[in-house]
Order: structure tokens, then C-alpha cells, then sequence
């Protein structure tokens, strides 16, 4: 399934990171993909606010990954933008997906999408202006409770 929403500034693209961290339950595997500075990191630091994390959220494109610990589940981002090889991260993010209380998210995802599980949240940030973001969600209906409030039933894109 397939839904789009625009977002205007960077508080828009958090909040919707926020709902749908509010939605999260762990075991789920989001990809974000958009060239640099495209919102990736704002929309988890909304994923992040969602699972009630008070940790600091910022890009772990030089360390590849971070943790974010919530009240009921914790957030792994990965980025891989630095890497060459996915020799050295497949083992550790393969372990990180067998654990269900964790959330994985994942940026530059091209090295692992092998690894990856066919059920997972696409996200795709495509510049539209200065701010303003289109946002694809690519999705399958076994992760449509994260979208709930945003898609519309009629949607003849669902």
C-alpha cells in the first residue's frame, strides 16, 4: 500500500514522526531514504518523542548506530551513508531485528536490504522546496496501524 502526505517545515515532519512513534508496539523495521538533509533525522527524532525516549537523537552517520531507550521499547537507528561494506554491520543488525522490543530504523538502507525483512515501513522524503517535503509511505497492511489517523479510508491509493 501506498500513502502520501506533504509537510511543510521540519515541526511538521517530527510530528508526524511522533504519531507514529506513539503507534509503535517493537518488533517493527522502518527505512528512510531521501538525500542528505532531506528529514530523516527529524522524523526520528519525532519517532523517538513518540516512544517517550529521553535521549539526544542525532545522525549516526559517523558511529552507523544509536539506541534510543523508551519507556516500553527502544529505537535502533542505523545509518549507513559512511559504509562500504556490509560485512561488518549485517550480523549486529540481524540480531538487533530478532529482538521484538526493538524498533529498527534504518537510513541509507542500500547495503542491508537483503537483511531486511519484506514487512517493513518505506519511507521516502522527496524534496518539494526549501522546507516543504512530499513524504511516500510504502507499507504493508500488516503495518497500516501506524498510518491510521493520516490515511484516508477512501484513499484510492491504499
Amino acid at each position: 500500500m501506498k500513502f502520501n502526505l506533504l509537510s511543510k517545515n521540519p515541526d511538521e515532519t517530527e510530528l508526524i514522526g511522533f504519531n507514529i512513534g506513539k503507534k509503535l508496539k517493537g518488533g517493527e523495521v522502518i527505512e528512510l531514504n531521501s538525500e542528505l538533509g532531506g528529514g530523516k533525522t527529524t522524523f526520528t527524532h519525532g519517532l523517538a518523542k513518540g516512544i517517550k525516549s529521553k535521549d539526544k537523537v542525532s545522525s549516526p552517520t559517523f558511529t552507523i548506530s544509536k539506541i534510543y531507550e523508551g519507556e516500553l521499547i527502544d529505537i535502533h537507528h542505523f545509518d549507513f551513508y559512511r559504509l562500504n561494506d556490509s560485512d561488518l554491520i549485517v550480523h549486529e543488525l540481524a540480531d538487533v531485528l530478532l529482538n521484538k522490543k526493538n524498533v529498527v530504523v534504518i537510513e541509507w538502507p542500500e547495503l542491508v536490504t537483503n537483511t531486511l525483512p519484506e514487512e517493513r515501513l518505506i519511507i521516502n522524503f522527496i524534496y518539494s522546496d526549501d522546507d516543504v517535503r512530499n513524504i511516500l509511505f510504502t507499507y504493508p497492511e500488516s503495518l497500516s496501524y501506524l498510518l491510521g489517523e493520516y490515511v484516508d479510508t477512501n484513499n484510492p491509493n491504499r
